[in-house]
């Protein structure tokens, strides 16, 4: 489903964000993407929903190789893409339903699929009750709820959390994660960054360590060549 091929990344200055990372995240997987800030937790996210390129090395992602996609493809990609951001960004000039149909909208449903599937999915995070509401006026852990109702209004094939309990408290960020575990359980590929390792201590999701950029666990037992070729291969994954 997602693979990385000796993927480098640099920027201006000589600074080397990824560092030759070879791994195979497969289908159904919850991954905890783990490392200090700046060991290039994000920068490997941005990898995969293409908002960045290997500077060395391969990406691929549903069968879209990251060398080859041009830019009108990347919306296509991210459509079976859900990214949950430790920050929210909430629209707080639209309430609470407007902002998860909003990415309903962007998916390219009818009125009528927008309407059932927020609150499908506002349900399912427990957010439901709090539909006309302001962003601005729920608590940090209801924000984040309809930040992963947004994330999986388009039934996504992987959601990408970063840091999602970054900003909570313990009892909050415990709730939030026992969420993301339920989607897992429903059958959608989860990797979550973070920085709390007492989530790792309770649970048996593989664990990807970076760095300085380079990966240190979690890549070599599940490294699963997809041979995609050179070209990219359309299609969903299903």
């Amino acid at each position: 489903m997602i693979e990385f091929l000796h993927v480098s990344k640099s920027y201006p200055g000589d600074y080397q964000a990824l560092c030759d990372v070879s791994l195979f995240i497969d289908k159904g997987e919850f991954v905890f993407l783990t490392g200090r800030s700046g060991a290039g937790k994000t920068t490997f996210l941005k990898h995969i929903y293409m908002e960045e390129r290997p500077s060395v090395g391969q990406v691929f992602v549903f069968c879209y190789d990251a060398k080859y996609i041009r830019r009108g493809e990347i919306p296509f990609l991210r459509r079976r893409l859900g990214i949950v951001f430790q920050d929210f960004k909430l629209l707080t000039d639209r309430n609470v339903f407007e902002n998860v149909a909003f990415a309903a909208r962007a998916a390219g449903m009818s009125e009528r699929q927008v309407k059932r599937r927020t609150f499908e999915v506002l349900a399912a995070t427990g957010i439901g009750h709090k539909c006309v509401q302001n962003p601005a006026s729920l608590s940090g852990g209801e924000q984040q709820r309809v930040c992963i109702a947004r994330a999986m209004v388009n039934d996504p094939l992987v959601l990408l959390a970063d840091e999602p309990t970054g900003n909570l408290d313990p009892l909050v960020a415990d709730d939030i994660f026992q969420l993301l575990r339920n989607i897992n359980t429903a059958g959608t590929t989860v990797v979550m960054s973070t920085h709390e390792l007492r989530f790792l201590e309770h649970s048996h999701y593989r664990r990807i360590n970076l760095e300085r950029g380079a990966l240190t666990s979690g890549g070599g037992a599940a490294l699963k060549p997809m041979r995609f070729g050179t070209g990219q291969l359309n299609g969903a994954f299903r």
